[in-house]
Order: structure tokens, then C-alpha cells, then sequence
């Protein structure tokens, strides 16, 4: 798939990135889509994304877009309270203290109103300029189809990063058959109901496509570009990536072999002259 151009992420957007009607719009009617961005310690990452986020979905209006700050210990709480002003669709959660990735994923698809939610990361890597085309590839499928997944292209992370997500996709991919070359990539969009489906543990987010599949749902791929993080660090280390991921894979693959079909149910209903006796 050939994607939109994709640039650094600019040091700062003005407030009024969506017109006053389109406002009006997302404010009052039921969203369509949910973007669900998790947060910690980004400070530095917030206005720009957001208003990255929110000219990307202004062809999907109305949309919400949910960030869950997971327990910042910067000036991210700030930030977020700064970007709401004149952003009526704009939700913050936040942890208490914080509890990883999926974690704030979840808080974040609980809260969502809308029957198809979209993720990213909220270090400035993902370009929401790839959301319209995702939304699209899960719309167009049906409703068979419960993940558009991106996989990245051009990574701008460091080689050592790189090397672990080459080891650790190359063992899932052997085991799970997914068929998903970068399970990784913050960049998501699925249906809500499909989500609440599935088994919740931690690092639910880098097996979703086989987890989806386990529904007996379809996944389909669209390629985006990575670029460089625009401010900050990485909250997420080695072991994050790769042992403790060894462990959550012997998981899902027994859940895999261990799923029975979903029986189908209807509700007996009485007859009439049952019911008048």
C-alpha cells in the first residue's frame, strides 16, 4: 500500500484544528470512531498529536479520541488538561498508577462510545495520517473482519530495539501462524465487541491478530510509515519485549489450542397458548 507522505512530528499545532461545525458535530452525535491513545510520561508529545489526530479523523466525524495517561510522573496530566480547551471530543483518563500498554488500552476500549475503535502510540511514531485508510480496510472486509492491522515500514528505532522486534515477531510468527509480519505497531483499528471478546492479560496488544483470529474473525494488513519519536524516551525495555514475551506466547498459543467453537444460541420462546394458560 502506497501511504501518505510522512513527516516529524511539528513542535506545536494551533487549537482550532477541526472547523466550528465539525465541533458542533462531534460534540452532539454519537461517534463513530473512538481513537484510544495510551500515555505515559509525553509531555512533550501531546498538543502535536492531538491535533495530528484530529485534522487525520475529520473525514470520519463525529470521533472521539480517549488518551489514558498510565500514572504520568511528568508534566503529561498538564498537557492533556491544556489540549482539551476548545476539544469538546477530546477524553483524558488516568491511572492511578501505571499499569502498562494494554492496560491503558483496556481503560481506554471500556470508555469508548463508538462500535469501532482505532489505537496508536502516543510517542509521535505512529502518523494518524494512516487511520482513514485502516478505518477503510475494516469497513470495506464486512463484518467478518475484526482487525486492521498496521505494519510498519522504514523503522526509525534504534538497532538494538530493531533486533529485538525482528527475534520476537519471527518466534511468534512461527508459532501462531498469525500471518502478520509486525504485531507490534501501535497502529489498530478493530471493533469494539470483537476487543471485549477476546482474553484480557498483559501485552494483550502485541497478540491481537491471533487472538482475533481465535474469535473466528479476519485480520487484514495495511503497511504505514514509521518516523522518529518526536520528544522523550522509550518506556519500554528488553524485558518488556522479549522474555517476559516468551511467557505470554506459551499463553496464547495454549488459548489457541484450547478454543471450542462458540455454540450458537437463540431463546426458546412460549407459544401463544402456552403463554395464555
Amino acid at each position: 500500500m502506497t501511504g501518505p507522505a510522512s513527516a516529524p512530528m511539528p513542535d506545536s499545532h494551533p487549537a482550532s484544528d477541526v472547523s466550528p461545525a465539525l465541533t458542533s458535530d462531534l460534540a452532539g452525535a454519537p461517534p463513530r470512531l473512538a481513537v484510544v491513545v495510551p500515555v505515559r510520561n509525553e509531555a512533550g508529545n501531546i498538543e502535536g498529536l492531538v491535533a495530528e489526530i484530529a485534522r487525520a479523523c475529520a473525514g470520519l466525524a463525529p470521533f472521539e479520541v480517549i488518551y489514558v495517561d498510565d500514572g504520568s510522573t511528568d508534566g503529561t496530566p498538564a498537557a492533556l488538561e491544556a489540549a482539551r480547551a476548545g476539544r469538546p471530543w477530546l477524553r483524558v483518563l488516568r491511572h492511578a498508577r501505571g499499569g502498562g500498554q494494554s492496560a491503558a488500552v483496556r481503560s481506554g476500549v471500556a470508555a469508548a462510545r463508538a462500535p469501532v475503535v482505532a489505537t496508536l502510540d502516543g510517542d509521535g511514531q505512529n502518523d494518524p495520517a494512516f487511520l482513514p485508510a485502516l478505518v477503510a480496510a475494516l469497513e470495506q472486509g464486512g463484518p467478518g473482519i475484526g482487525l486492521a492491522q498496521g505494519q510498519r515500514t522504514g523503522r526509525k528505532d534504534g538497532p538494538f530495539k530493531m533486533l529485538q522486534s525482528r527475534i520476537a515477531n519471527g518466534v511468534r510468527g512461527r508459532i501462531l501462524k498469525d500471518s502478520t509480519r509486525d504485531t507490534g505497531c501501535g497502529l489498530k483499528v478493530f471493533r469494539r465487541e470483537v476487543y471485549r471478546a477476546l482474553p484480557y492479560f498483559d501485552a494483550l496488544h502485541r497478540f491481537m491478530p491471533a487472538l482475533v483470529a481465535r474469535e473466528g474473525f479476519g485480520v487484514v494488513h495495511r503497511d504505514v510509515v514509521d518516523r522518529p519519536r518526536h520528544t522523550g524516551t522509550s518506556n519500554y525495555g528488553l524485558f518488556d519485549r522479549l522474555w517476559v514475551g516468551l511467557l505470554d506466547l506459551a499463553g496464547v498459543w495454549w488459548l489457541i489450542r484450547r478454543k471450542r467453537p462458540t455454540p450458537s444460541v437463540t431463546e426458546v420462546v412460549a407459544r401463544r397458548e402456552e403463554a395464555s394458560c
